[in-house]
């Protein structure tokens, strides 16, 4: 049964709903700012110079990426309306979007960059309005496959970087100031406690500057011809609005890498609910609709300042569990540095003279946590051969297109630039299984009634009708109906005996190799029932409400129970085991 435990390791400095003190939030804000300063800021250099455009375009770009960043950073945190996840999730420029990019610069121009990433952002809006009709296909399972295929997807990236040396400098420079980056992170990492493990990453990367300066290997030029301040308005291009048939055969592409974006945004925003609390507590999908709002909203930002969407970086998640700090007040501090950031060329500059080798020595050490982190997410939802077959065959599909093993050479240049991201593949081939699996299982039947306790006869006839054609015995009937009662009586909560019509429900059942699986689905109530049977279980004094009774029958009778909670919608999945199964 999925429910939530007490931490391991070295646990939680501030939730989310903690404020931590102006030094460490500036500290922890610059620290953020300084490891994904770079990859925002480079991925559109990227961009913009393989499509052969103008250095003022390129400038307008990357400032425009920061005020993005910093904009959407600051959403997710403190949560606008439907828009945010609630938590730490710092938003950056896609690196999924690198091909499709490229392309409508060079076909189109800025103008038409723009167009596209404008309009299908409003098909990520879209999905975060409907996420709970996909619960069955982005599912746990896929979630944390695409973060481990992070991993395979950015590795090879980062080593990289590990081995440039600039020109002049001696061979050495690189492993030496890697060496010592990643010996006194790890060192932190590993034994520190306090205030001091907050600033370890700082500590790592200061100490790998200083033998890279020892080395020589930092170059002061950029920095120089700099200016302190400014925005560069001029290299704006406004839209194309043509919607020629440039516009039509790309407009697909691009929306085929916004769904890739949401799938890992969706896995970024349960992976930060789950190490920014000091008791792990079960999803808040409404959290990862918002998260995938607030991407829509980072995307229709870009599209209107013509750069390249952006969407939340992985990485946000490895430094929340290493450092503790999952305070609101941080994520706002380094939206707001992101803006300033944009305005401030010199600082950028400044920052980016940092040899790539202490960057991407400190990248690892995020990225191995952030795969570990992964597995657990799979793990936690609960493993068979089918999620285990899912997942070992995503993976390595990933990796092998990532590693260029699958054919990449034989394909049309667009999809193998494509495929060819180990984080698309993997995923796409996840969605896949995870269709066929649910297309092809056993059919679901399903009964719509209201969340009252008026429904028991007919749930109860419903259920007996799907026993007959289950083949269910006794005992196993029984059992379903024991569940299914409690379950409803849970659902309902205080709101059983409101006034007001009451809300609609819809039952479905269905069953599977010595167990039968149950799902509720109503308009949204309050609370999360994996967390109230969770207390249930812990409370030693007597309970007098009825519901929390029914959560520790429904406790003792399921196997296992999921509670999602949607905007409007509770879906509450309960699967019960057959006796002596």
């Amino acid at each position: 049964m999925a429910l939530p435990t007490s931490r391991s390791g070295p646990g939680v400095r501030f939730q989310p709903d903690e404020n931590p003190g102006w030094p460490v939030t500036i500290g922890l804000a610059l620290q953020y700012c300084l490891l994904t300063l770079g990859p925002v800021v480079l991925t559109v250099a990227i961009v913009v110079r393989a499509a052969g455009q103008s250095e003022l375009f390129l400038s307008w770009a990357a400032c425009a990426a920061l005020l993005v960043s910093g904009i959407a950073t600051i959403v997710q945190a403190r949560r606008v309306g439907r828009l945010g996840a609630g938590y730490i999730l710092l938003m950056g420029t896609s690196g999924a979007f690198i091909a499709v990019s490229v392309t409508a610069l060079v076909q189109g121009g800025p103008a038409l960059l723009a167009t596209l990433v404008a309009v299908s952002a409003v098909f990520q809006f879209l999905l975060a309005s409907r996420l709970s009709l996909l619960r069955r296909i982005i599912t746990p399972t896929v979630a944390g496959t695409v973060i481990m295929l992070i991993a395979v997807t950015v590795m090879p990236l980062i080593l990289d970087l590990i081995a440039r040396v600039p020109e002049g400098v001696a061979p050495a420079a690189g492993p030496v100031t890697a060496a010592v980056t990643l010996g006194v992170t790890m060192v932190i990492v590993l034994r520190a406690t306090g205030a001091m493990r907050l600033w370890g990453p700082v500590i790592g990367i200061l100490a790998g500057s200083a033998v890279a300066g020892f080395f020589g290997a930092f170059s002061w030029d950029a920095v120089a011809a700099a200016p302190w301040f400014g925005l560069p308005l001029e290299g704006w291009p406004g839209f194309d609005f043509s919607f020629g048939p440039v516009f039509w055969a790309l407009l697909p592409a691009f929306v085929f890498v916004t769904l890739v974006g949401a799938i890992e945004t969706i896995g970024d925003a349960v992976a930060v609910q789950r190490v920014s609390w000091r008791k792990e507590r079960a999803t808040d999908f409404r959290g990862v609709q918002g998260a995938v709002m607030a991407d829509g909203l980072g995307n229709l930002l870009s599209g209107m300042l013509a750069t390249v969407p952006n969407t939340t970086y992985s990485s946000t998640v490895a430094i929340v569990e290493i450092t503790g700090v999952a305070a609101r007040r941080v994520g706002v501090a380094i939206g707001v540095g992101f803006c300033a950031l944009a305005l401030l060329p010199k600082f950028v500059a400044v920052i980016l003279s940092v040899p790539d080798a202490i960057i991407g020595t400190y990248l690892i050490v995020l990225i191995a946590i952030l795969f570990v982190l992964g597995m657990r997410i799979v793990v936690a939802d609960g493993i068979n051969y089918q999620k285990a077959a899912i997942v070992g065959v995503s993976f390595w599909v990933g990796y092998g297109f990532q590693s260029g093993g699958l054919f990449v050479d034989r394909m049309n240049p667009f999809f193998a630039e494509m495929l060819g991201n180990g984080m698309t593949s993997g995923g796409l081939a996840a969605l896949a299984l995870s269709v066929f699996v649910e297309l092809s299982g056993p059919r679901r039947k399903r009964l719509v009634t209201t969340l009252e306790v008026d429904a028991l006869p007919g749930i109860r006839a419903f259920i007996e009708s799907a026993a007959a054609g289950a083949g269910w015995g006794g005992d196993m009937l029984q059992r379903v109906h024991l569940a299914s009662e409690e379950a409803l009586v849970s659902l309902m909560g205080d709101e059983g005996d409101a006034d007001g019509p009451a809300r609609r429900l819809r039952l479905s059942v269905r069953s599977e190799r010595g167990a039968a699986e149950l799902e509720f689905l109503a308009v949204s109530g309050g609370g999360n029932l994996e967390d109230r049977m969770a207390l249930a279980a812990e409370q030693s004094v007597e309970i007098e409400a009825q519901h929390d009774f029914s959560l520790r029958l429904l406790r003792h009778l399921a196997g296992s129970v999921r509670h999602q909670k949607y905007h409007d919608t509770d879906i509450l999945t309960v699967r019960v085991e057959a006796p002596g199964a």
